[in-house]
């Protein structure tokens, strides 16, 4: 090959490559390959990488109960303890009990997560090209976390499923497709709790979309859906099941937080600090929606004001973008993450694949996105987690929440120019 050939074929290459990474044409197709090269990841981290024994046993011997005729969530227990989640739990993990041989065969249940893993991929790529004003090259950031390949493949933890109906309800809610959000986020919250922090976001959003009486309506459906997915065990021992499967009192185990490592046992298992957390979750999303989710119409208070004058309308005057939707909902479910009484390592899974999309809702430099993106995935890597893990993991987060802050809480398009509701 000459060498004009050789500088040809260069200068073509580095044109394709500067298209694929800067093109907002070309955002599919670089979607697409990135899920493709992360699906060899993942069959190599499979293949090489041992399995370590967590919760999937005791998943397993829970169901068998459950498959006996047991319905009491009291006496639902196994190896790690009694169950502590919704009846979507179950209905998830019997059909896996079916496709894994009655839970014995890992390696199919490891292919199965695998799949799992590369579809909320594509659907996380699939809401950053919905909401867009982000580069592609960010997309390049989401295959590159040890933490949550091993999350996925090599422990097969329950918060996989309900962050892929979660992923997927943010999709449709992106698209204006509330009703079928809600079915989808209805199904996310029947498998793990942890899906309630999208709610308040979801209700700023419904209430300037579609108004009063129909935002009622969507939460009566999500409603609605708990009950249906939990009927089983609510016929028979209501109490129980309600008990443990939606518990908000649970305490958690010093030995296993990822976040508060640095304040000590004794301060982290005071009911003091419980409330104090408690607070300041409930202020920050009550600053959120008093100064910055409502901003572009005129504050708050014009958009309760319009909402209960006419609680049949919407009182946003223009139909929302998507880049507003996935922007409120994600930030919602940071700050219930900034202000979680513990993190365990399963619960990177909840925001790992949106944390790229929130760096590019802040001002900040890109390096300083990037070291804060790189910061957060240190200290979820570092097991057991030290006093300085956990703190780095803290201030990265809360330096997160305040870029959003002072960035774009609203993302980079609030509306559409002359949409309607």
């Amino acid at each position: 090959m000459s060498s004009l050939s050789r500088f040809s074929l260069v200068h073509a290459s580095y044109n394709i490559a500067r298209r694929l990474l800067t093109d907002p044409q070309c955002f599919s197709i670089l979607a697409a390959l990135v899920v493709f090269g992360d699906a060899l990841l993942t069959q190599l981290i499979i293949r090489f990488v041992p399995y370590t024994e967590i919760d999937w046993e005791t998943y397993m011997i829970q169901l068998e109960l459950y498959m006996k005729g047991e319905r009491d969530y009291a006496l639902i227990t196994g190896p790690t303890g009694p169950i502590v989640y919704p009846a979507g739990h179950i209905h998830v993990h019997r059909i896996l009990y079916d496709l894994t041989d009655s839970g014995t065969n890992l390696w199919k249940g490891q292919q199965i997560y695998g799949a799992l893993y590369l579809a909320t991929l594509a659907l996380s790529a699939a809401t950053y090209k919905q909401a867009g004003s982000v580069p592609n090259w960010i997309l390049l950031l989401l295959p590159i976390s040890k933490r949550l390949h091993s999350i996925y493949v090599l422990r097969l933890f329950n918060d996989c499923w309900a962050v892929f109906a979660a992923q997927a309800a943010t999709l449709a809610f992106a698209n204006s497709w509330d009703a079928l959000g809600i079915l989808l986020l209805g199904c996310a919250l029947s498998v793990k709790m942890c899906v309630l922090l999208y709610i308040p976001g979801l209700l700023v959003i419904l209430f300037k979309r579609r108004g009063l009486v129909s935002t009622l309506v969507h939460m009566l459906a999500l409603a609605a859906t708990q009950i249906f997915i939990g009927l089983p065990f609510l016929m028979e021992f209501p109490k129980s099941y309600l008990k443990y499967s939606y518990e908000f009192s649970r305490v958690f185990l010093f030995k296993w937080t990822v976040n508060w490592r640095f304040l000590g046992e004794e301060l982290f298992l005071s009911p003091a600090w419980a409330k104090g957390l408690l607070v300041g979750h409930i202020t920050t999303l009550a600053l959120f929606g008093l100064f910055k989710w409502c901003r572009s119409d005129g504050g708050v208070w014009n958009v309760l004001e319009r909402g209960l004058r006419q609680p049949l309308r919407a009182p946003s005057a223009a139909s929302l973008t998507a880049d507003y939707v996935v922007t409120v909902l994600f930030t919602s479910n940071l700050i219930g993450i900034v202000f979680a009484r513990s993190l365990h390592y399963q619960f990177y899974s909840w925001y790992a694949m949106q944390l790229p999309f929130l760096a590019w809702r802040t001002k900040y430099p890109i390096a300083l996105r990037i070291a804060l993106l790189l910061t957060i995935e240190y200290a979820w890597n570092v097991y057991p987690s030290t006093n300085f893990s956990s703190g780095v993991l803290v201030a990265a987060n809360t330096a997160l929440l305040l870029g959003i802050w002072f960035g774009y809480p609203e993302g980079k398009t609030v509306h559409h120019s002359s949409a309607k509701v």
